[in-house]
């Protein structure tokens, strides 16, 4: 049996419960491989109702990005202009730094509907469902010094909150160093990749997730007390494209702003939404302290408990001399 013979199947009777012995008698399967397929294609965002005694039911299909569509909702000058769409790779981070290294411009972007290896901070893998969340990559040239990479970070986490408020009018706080927060509950994540060359950078890739229209059960056990989507917390499914371009809008503007002012107006936005500040705050080394503020580089500035200021740096994945 493969997955879209049971597709048509569901389809074939629309609104209607299909009865889990009808599937098997028609396929000539056991329930268990009923499930798995069930599984797979929840998986590749279809909506499946499953009621004990009444069988499975098609209540919604993936709703899918177009190419079309999402270039004319930009209304940046650069960001996302050069655009790539995929219905699946393993990251959209591998693909934007071929591109980056074939020479692409400033701006591109790179979306998936679906990641198969999608990976967050520390190498922590990150969950990417087909047609749930928004998954992709941006590429950046800044002519900066390599130390001042970790700024950029934090330009995104505040590109981030301002551009998904404007769609979706959440709570979102970030929390040391990028991570979007509602409800203490993670709804996005950064990943800023680098390459560099005689202590100058010559690319930084961003990779965005943002969990938008995610189900509970979507997520594996572990993370359901740690995180949520913007649909979960708002009660209403999120316009894709729309979330975009206001994501995209709002980089574009701050990253000319950072471009034009330095680092001090991004500061000062981060410091804005933060969540992180004037609370106890557990460092890597088990100590723990109270953040003040960030300082010129965009270091977290933390007050420890015998006076003392301590500075704790984010990490940016530097690759060395990348030719």
């Amino acid at each position: 049996m493969t997955d879209q013979t049971l597709l048509s199947l569901l389809e074939a009777k629309p609104g209607e419960f299909v009865s889990g012995t009808e599937i098997s008698r028609a396929l000539n399967v056991s329930r268990t491989a009923i499930w798995k397929q069930i599984r797979k294609l929840e998986a590749e965002g279809y909506q499946i109702e499953a009621i004990p005694r009444r069988g499975y039911r098609l209540a919604g299909r993936p709703s899918r990005l177009s190419l079309a569509a999402l270039l004319a909702r930009l209304s940046t000058e650069t960001f996302g202009r050069n655009l790539k769409l995929f219905d699946v790779v393993g990251s959209t981070q591998d693909e934007l730094r071929k591109l980056a290294e074939e020479g692409a411009p400033e701006g591109t972007l790179v979306i998936a509907e679906q990641q198969t290896q999608g990976r967050g901070r520390l190498g922590r893998s990150w969950l990417s469902p087909a047609g749930k969340g928004v998954w992709m990559s941006l590429l950046l040239r800044p002519e900066i010094p390599l130390p001042l990479a970790p700024q950029l970070t934090l330009l995104a986490a505040v590109a981030l909150c301002r551009g998904i408020v404007r769609v979706v009018p959440l709570p979102i706080g970030i929390k040391w160093p990028n991570d979007l927060l509602v409800e203490g509950k993670k709804i996005s994540g950064i990943l800023l990749e680098s390459a560099a060359e005689d202590d100058r950078l010559k690319y930084v890739v961003i990779g965005i997730g943002i969990s938008a229209n995610l189900e509970a059960d979507d997520y594996p056990e572990q993370l359901q007390h740690r995180a949520a989507s913007l649909k979960m917390l708002s009660g209403q499914a999120i316009d894709r494209t729309e979330l975009i371009a206001s994501v995209l809008e709002q980089f574009e503007q701050l990253y000319k702003l950072y471009c034009d002012q330095g680092f001090v107006p991004i500061r000062s936005l981060w410091e804005a939404h933060a969540v992180t500040l004037h609370r106890p705050l557990a460092l890597p080394d088990g100590q723990e302290g109270i953040p003040e503020s960030l300082d010129d580089m965009g270091a977290l500035r933390v007050r420890m408990p015998d006076g003392s200021l301590r500075t704790v740096y984010s990490a940016a994945s530097v690759d060395g001399g990348v030719s």
